[in-house]
């Protein structure tokens, strides 16, 4: 396909940042301490984030990955144990399992919402089972009703995985809102960014402190004769990555509403091109912040798949492929070993087999692009799958 195809005027950049970045990175440069324990930019940073998202109690760290490995072992995963994982996720979902010992076990995901399907969760729990990872894939919630019954029926905890989901609303309450631990990321890509970054939320102070000693080599805030009460590891966030994510959490409100008005209309017009599927949306979901403009075209091979992505890419479209199964990655079995091949997690994984082949998904900057924007994507899927 040629490069002189029609393109799309350029979108918003991403990362954005202005003043408030500008601001917080001198402010935290002149306190003279430079990392959490000397320094009030963590601190900061971790109430105003757990008052956004309605917990109690927040915990920055290193990157999400790490904020879902500290939550797990929080839980009490760890050698022996299964955590319950979407088989449509990113990695980092079963590898914080992996990393403790445990078994990631995957399981299918909702066609439309390509969220982890509740009755696969509940056919999966064996007396292993430390814990529940729904993902709240590209900022829609997970059924956590029928998640929330589950694990109350089970005793099986929760951890939401919701690096896609700052901001997000499940009927009118927020993250921190819904009775169970979860685990954010501030990469690069993600709707607020520090570059790299995690942070976990709690509303049980003792769960808080065990994250804390934990994330700090095991050594409580006061200790002056290196105390190590528990093992763990250094997952302590910087000043720096702090002040950056203050300014990013006080724009993420407007740019959810922008992303907001953007998808509907988007959405609308993908779902008139013959084809094309763009993910549903649970009328629970109040309010969705959209990581990832998503859509499938269902019946689609992989490589017709990456070949549609190739060509919106040529026209200036942010386009990626969905997800890899993680069954399907050599990362999933070089440290872990479930009871099941490839071929006996596929079978009873179809929903996560399809979408793995016709999955797509547009960077969230998009949705802050104008609304003309939103007819020029739809304009040239369609033009795109026309030619295939």
């Amino acid at each position: 396909m040629s490069s002189t195809s029609p393109q799309v005027p350029e979108f918003p950049a991403w990362p954005q940042y202005g003043d408030e970045e500008r601001t917080g990175l001198i402010r935290a440069l002149e306190q003279g301490q430079w990392w959490r324990m000397g320094g009030s930019e963590v601190d900061s940073f971790e109430r105003e984030f757990a008052e956004y998202h309605g917990a109690e109690y927040a915990l920055a760290v290193t990157n999400g990955t790490h904020a879902l490995e500290l939550t797990l072992q929080v839980l009490g995963v760890g050698p022996g144990s299964e955590v319950i994982v979407p088989a449509f996720t990113f990695i980092s979902s079963s590898q914080a399992a992996q990393r403790l010992g445990a078994v990631a076990v995957p399981v299918d995901v909702d066609p439309a919402t390509y969220c982890i399907d509740p009755a696969a969760v509940a056919a999966a729990i064996t007396p292993r089972t430390k814990a529940i990872m729904p993902v709240h894939m590209a900022g829609h919630f997970a059924d956590m009703e029928a998640l929330a019954k589950l694990s109350a029926d089970t005793g099986v905890p929760l951890l939401q995985d919701a690096a896609h989901a700052h901001g997000a609303e499940w009927e009118g309450r927020r993250v921190g809102e819904l009775g169970s631990v979860s685990a954010f990321s501030f990469q690069n890509g993600k709707l607020m960014t520090a570059g790299e970054g995690g942070l976990a939320l709690f509303n049980d102070a003792e769960q808080y402190e065990t994250a804390f000693l934990r994330h700090s080599c095991g050594r409580p805030r006061t200790d002056r004769r290196y105390y190590h009460r528990t093992s763990g590891s250094n997952f302590r966030l910087n000043e720096f990555s702090a002040s950056v994510l203050r300014g990013q959490l006080g724009r993420l409100g407007g740019q959810i509403d922008t992303r907001e008005e953007r998808w509907p209309v988007l959405s609308r017009l993908l779902a008139e091109i013959p084809g094309v599927v763009p993910q549903g949306r649970d009328p629970r979901v109040t309010r969705n912040p959209h990581y990832m403009a998503m859509f499938r075209v269902p019946g689609s091979t992989e490589e017709r798949r990456n070949r549609v992505v190739d060509a919106l890419v040529e026209r200036g479209v942010p386009a990626f492929a969905g997800f890899r199964a993680i069954y399907r990655c050599d990362g999933f079995w070089e440290s872990n070993a479930p009871d099941e091949s490839v071929e006996d997690i596929a079978r009873r994984c179809p929903n996560t087999e399809a979408i793995n082949a016709d999955c797509v998904w547009l960077h969230h900057r998009t949705l802050l692009g104008t609304e003309q924007q939103m007819h020029d994507i739809a304009r040239l899927v369609g033009d795109v799958l026309a030619a295939e």
